[in-house]
């Protein structure tokens, strides 16, 4: 792995307190994570409850736990362009061993201070994690046709639905679920808080998948769960605008990722070139395996420019509307950049590559989900195309 250091990728303008965020996540990552995938592959994703509890810890003691979040949870209070250079580290390493870094979704961010004091403080101590419940069977990128509804009861809020997907639900402490409250002929979007403990929640479904990952996503189903009348965030009819909160920042971060995952496969795949001859030349020598590379190496500095730009955008307080446009930009980018390299290098590291202790074959699985889950790449084009006709093309471009 290239040695380069972490202030030759630091943008212009990056203050200490940034650069000693970055340092940190670049150690943990290459001392931490990433000696950590081969076994990791092996076991499925599900390391085993000690070395899940030195991740923990070790990701405590280098100040990464919580990043956007208050400190009076347990947060750090990052900015959006210190999130992005911890999540590009964390990019870099395969196998989502960093979803055991402690952290909690951002919409707890609008929650009532007892519920941030129940749930979020305690998932950010590394006691408790959250899901976050929207997908539903016909209700995918398009959260407009979920069809989960809450009804006012005696004692609060009763639930009735089911959702797919829910990443984490296998092992959450607390749901956070999209709902419709139906109330005076009216359809009225509001996310939930939902202890999973309560009667009426059932896993119905908790399917494989391609990657191999430590957390699973279940189908649960919710059938007349109640809840109390304080267990909601951002107040009734306020699911929308926290959803696309929601989304712009998970996109950015699948852009984030992206970008190391690109850099950490260019970096493996240049050195292999390097040294591997064939022919009687290195195989770097070849058009057909360098200009790959170097196609990638092109998407991965564009991505980043984009991405970092749109992150300095929300920390200068610019129109939410048009972040969820641009972060929609940056991960359509890079998603499909990410998995386009991850294919070149597979190709290029030959039958080694398509052996699993290949960070490229690891890689491979792992980035095409990225064209999906938060989005497809086609409803990322829906939005973006929005944002061109709504905000208009100077906008979006600058």
């Amino acid at each position: 792995m290239s040695q380069t250091t972490a202030e030759h990728s630091r943008p212009a303008g990056l203050d200490e307190r940034a650069i000693g965020i970055q340092r940190s996540a670049r150690e943990f990552v290459e001392g931490v994570l990433i000696p950590l995938e081969e076994e990791a592959e092996r076991l499925h994703g599900r390391l085993p409850e000690e070395t899940v509890q030195r991740v923990k810890s070790e990701a405590s003691a280098a100040g990464l736990t919580g990043g956007l979040h208050s400190s009076k949870y347990g947060g750090q209070e990052w900015s959006t362009v210190e999130w992005f250079l911890v999540e590009e580290q964390l990019g870099r390493s395969t196998n989502a061993i960093s979803w055991h870094i402690p952290n909690a979704y951002n919409v707890w961010e609008h929650a009532s201070p007892e519920l941030a004091e129940r749930w979020l403080a305690p998932a950010l101590r590394g006691e408790i994690r959250d899901a976050y419940a929207v997908t539903e069977k016909d209700a995918g990128s398009d959260p407009s046709r979920i069809s989960t509804t809450a009804v006012r009861s005696e004692g609060g809020f009763v639930i009735n639905g089911e959702k797919w997907f829910v990443t984490s639900g296998d092992i959450a402490s607390v749901l956070i679920v999209m709902a419709n409250l139906i109330e005076d002929g009216e359809s009225k979007p509001t996310l939930f808080v939902v202890d999973k403990s309560l009667a009426g929640i059932e896993t119905v479904a908790d399917p494989a998948f391609t990657h191999s990952y430590p957390d699973g996503h279940p189908t649960i189903a919710f059938r007349n769960v109640e809840v109390g009348p304080g267990d909601l965030i951002g107040g009734i009819g306020g699911g929308d605008d926290l959803q696309r909160g929601w989304f712009s920042e998970e996109r950015l971060g699948i852009a984030a990722r992206g970008i190391g995952s690109m850099w950490r496969l260019l970096d493996e795949t240049v050195a292999w070139a390097i040294e591997r001859e064939q022919g009687g030349s290195r195989i770097l020598d070849y058009q057909g395996v360098s200009f790959p590379l170097a196609d990638s190496a092109a998407d991965a500095a564009a991505g980043r420019l984009l991405t970092i730009d749109i992150a300095e955008m929300i920390d200068k307080g610019s129109d939410a509307k048009l972040a969820h446009h641009k972060a929609s930009m940056a991960k359509l980018f890079v998603s499909e950049a990410a998995w386009r390299c991850a294919d070149r290098c597979v190709q290029v590291f030959g039958g080694r590559g398509y052996m699993r202790s290949n960070v490229a074959e690891r890689f491979l699985r792992e980035l095409r989900v990225d064209r999906i889950w938060e989005g497809t790449s086609e409803i990322q084009r829906l939005i973006i195309s929005r944002g061109l006709e709504r905000r208009g093309v100077e906008k979006m471009l600058h």
